[in-house]
């Protein structure tokens, strides 16, 4: 049985890409990384993905101005090319539009660093930081029109310790994002049908 060929969106260095690609090495994985886009060339996730084995391409939006559709259908034509079945996003610094999160419902995965829906948006760390919160972690879930919405598809919690500043907790909520994404993933593989060829329909 073919493997759902995933692609991964990043813009930098991609940690969780990193670790969902060699998660997905390990036999009896259900999902193949077979991709990883950009929406800027100077993304060092690139070369890292490359050095993986793994196919990296640039798709700059720049030359698309403001409009954002534009780039999402450039992306997407990428996507379909490839006969990718799932897209997971992995630090991907862009609000998509409703056009690709429709193309893609239940199909579009994301991480997010809080245990949502605690803490939407940026600066998670910090803000968990200033209310005093005795835990936080991360979130794994289908992305939806509404940014960090979406069902939860898995989520893992860590302790906020006396001392504790935004680096020393990022990194701890960070192990744990390498481990559940690619645990989320390998799960949501398994219930994928793919059509003939492997693509999505």
């Amino acid at each position: 049985m073919p493997k759902p060929r995933v692609a991964v969106l990043i813009s930098g260095r991609g940690s969780n890409m990193e670790a969902l690609i060699k998660a997905a090495r390990a036999p009896g994985y259900s999902a193949e990384i077979a991709l990883v886009i950009s929406n800027t060339a100077e993304a060092p996730g690139l070369e890292i993905a490359r050095g993986l084995g793994v196919e990296a391409l640039a798709i700059s939006a720049k030359p698309y101005g403001k409009d954002r559709e534009a780039h999402e259908r450039a992306i997407d034509a990428v996507l379909v090319e490839r006969g990718i079945a799932i897209v997971c996003l992995a630090g991907y610094m862009r609000i998509l539009t409703p056009y690709l999160v429709g193309r893609w419902a239940g199909r579009m995965l994301n991480i997010h660093p809080s245990l949502l829906p605690a803490y939407p948006g940026l600066d998670t760390h910090g803000r968990a930081l200033a209310a005093g919160e005795p835990e936080h972690g991360c979130t794994v879930h289908l992305v939806t029109e509404v940014m960090d919405d979406g069902p939860v598809l898995a989520q893992a919690t860590v302790p906020v310790l006396p001392g504790d500043d935004e680096d020393a907790l990022a990194a701890r909520v960070l192990e744990q994002e390498h481990r559940i994404y690619p645990a989320a993933l390998a799960e949501l593989a398994r219930k994928i049908h793919l059509p003939e060829g492997g693509a999505k329909p």
